[in-house]
């Protein structure tokens, strides 16, 4: 069994770096969605400006967000390090820099301090002191005190004596977890409160100077090369829940989660686009709008990377609205449908909210019907010449029907067709396939729809024996035979699984691929050789 490597030039390097990183801060993030959409729902329910106030509820808000949410999240990133030891040692550290933060408000804060002495209730306690919520303390003590953790275990690991292990494995975290609340209580927190205040700072002067649409400048780019989940979830959610825990309401829960750019650049490739794209349009929209899953118009807007000015015009209108009008969530609206950003209103904000929808997804639209109908003529030529990158895989898949075609012969070497029709290197000269793994960034959104879809086919071919599963592509391993992703996250799922053979995808939907690894398993099965 032999593998050959692809070579991976140093743009592609940084980029998979990032991704890698941002899929990190988003991986302590996304599991506990859950949780702040509970906070969220306590939070309209019964404050005191909520929908039913209830205050001996309402004393639950103030605890909620400065200590579960933080510790959730710092359990999270380190059982994704270190397992259940990194999530017990993480969680011990970041409380130790949530008393820290505390302590420092309240040593430079007379007056706060005092206010919460005089609160009459927890929620207002709460409210009066201005804690720092300890989210980017948590993204960062986490790796710290896993890494740790499972450095020093590896210092003693077969150097215990039998029966010993138990007493030694309790102590050494518990007496380390102990070392970590320190480190958390005084430089982490003093570090973490520097750095929310420099945001907020630079968050205030952007609205203030009525700037705060240029960040669609970052943004809207940033989503297209799979950046999105390291941007909402490791930078704009601490930041906004920060603001909404002060204020009731962030503007930043919508910088992202916003899906008037999506389905605005879906809409103009339903009506003026052409080939298979136009064709595809249509559900990725749906998809998109109501499901949430920004990820399946990336590719649309990578055909042609004029678009993003289009997503960029549409991303600073929906800002600009809000901005005007008050447009604001009052906490995370996760996954990006529209059922989940109506749900998260703050301030029966709803005209403005829908309103930002609305526009950013007409000027997305107007925006892309000029620069697709400017390129109309020129993409019908090139689509005669090669049947585009939609179509020329089309063709490539009905030729794999037969057992013979090349795309068949080329996945069952272990090469993997590529999004433009082409043959990208083989990962391996042979593999049987029983485990075919859907990967994406998150292991959530895109990669459960394109499992989904996968899965239906192969079941319909009459295939047994064969599972199609769904994974974040940090959770990758050896088990997997073969791992379908989108093209931008191939290289980092080559480097999890070198010896899986891997097959790259455009449209999460209805992509040819998915009939290619379909015929490659069914004549697997046919000819005997799984």
């Amino acid at each position: 069994m032999t593998t050959a490597s692809v070579p991976a030039s140093g743009t592609s390097r940084a980029r998979v770096g990032v991704q890698r990183f941002g899929t990190f801060l988003s991986g302590m993030i996304m599991p506990n969605i859950p949780a702040l959409i509970a906070w969220g729902i306590f939070t309209a329910f019964f404050i005191s400006v909520g929908w039913t106030p209830v205050p001996a509820l309402a004393t639950l808000v103030g605890p909620f967000i400065h200590y579960l949410l933080p510790i959730l999240i710092a359990y999270t990133g380190g059982n994704i390090i270190y397992g259940v030891r990194g999530g017990v040692v993480a969680s011990i550290g970041t409380f130790g820099a949530i008393a820290g933060s505390d302590y420092l408000i309240a040593q430079t804060n007379a007056s706060a301090l005092e206010a919460w002495l005089a609160a009459g209730n927890e929620a207002d306690k709460f409210q009066a002191l201005g804690q720092v919520h300890m989210f980017i303390g948590a993204m960062i003590m986490a790796p710290i005190c896993a890494y740790s953790m499972r450095w020093l275990d590896n210092l003693w690991e077969g150097k215990i004596r039998a029966g010993f292990e138990m007493l030694v494995n309790m102590f050494s975290a518990g007496i380390w977890g102990f070392v970590l609340a320190i480190i958390g209580f005084y430089p982490i927190a003093w570090l973490v409160n520097g750095i929310m205040q420099v945001l907020s700072n630079a968050v205030d002067w952007l609205v203030q100077m009525n700037l705060l649409p240029l960040t669609s400048i970052i943004i809207e780019p940033a989503k297209v090369f799979f950046l999105n989940n390291a941007i909402n979830h490791g930078v704009l959610t601490p930041l906004g829940i920060q603001q909404s825990a002060e204020t009731g309401s962030s503007i930043l829960f919508l910088l992202e989660a916003n899906p008037g750019p999506g389905v605005g650049l879906l809409l103009a490739f339903t009506f003026f686009g052409i080939g298979a794209a136009r064709a595809s349009a249509p559900g990725a929209a749906v998809i998109q709008f109501f499901g949430g899953i920004h990820e399946v118009y990336f590719p649309y807007a990578l055909m042609k990377p004029m678009l993003i000015l289009a997503l960029i015009a549409g991303g600073m209108t929906g800002v600009t609205t809000n901005m005007l009008l008050g447009g604001a969530l009052r906490a995370p609206a996760a996954p990006g449908s529209i059922f989940a950003v109506i749900a998260q209103v703050a301030n029966n904000a709803y005209f403005a909210v829908l309103l930002s929808v609305v526009l950013a997804a007409t000027v997305t639209f107007l925006i892309s019907w000029v620069i697709l109908r400017a390129s109309r003529k020129r993409d019908l030529e090139a689509m005669a010449a090669t049947d585009d990158a939609f179509g020329a895989a089309i063709t490539q898949t009905a030729a794999a029907k037969g057992k013979s075609s090349a795309a068949l012969d080329g996945l069952r070497s272990g090469a993997a067709t590529s999004a433009d029709g082409g043959i990208e290197p083989a990962t391996m000269t042979e593999r049987e396939i029983h485990n075919i793994v859907f990967a994406c960034d998150a292991g959530m959104g895109s990669s459960a729809m394109g499992a989904s879809v996968l899965r239906n086919k192969i079941k319909k071919a009459g295939v047994e024996d064969v599972t199609v599963t769904n994974k974040a592509i940090a959770a990758l391993d050896a088990s997997a035979d073969l791992v379908i992703t989108q093209n931008q996250l191939t290289d980092r799922a080559r480097q999890k699984t070198p010896n899986a053979v891997h097959v790259s995808v455009d449209n999460f939907m209805n992509s040819p691929r998915y009939d290619e690894v379909v015929d490659l398993v069914r004549a697997q099965h046919e000819d005997g050789t799984a």
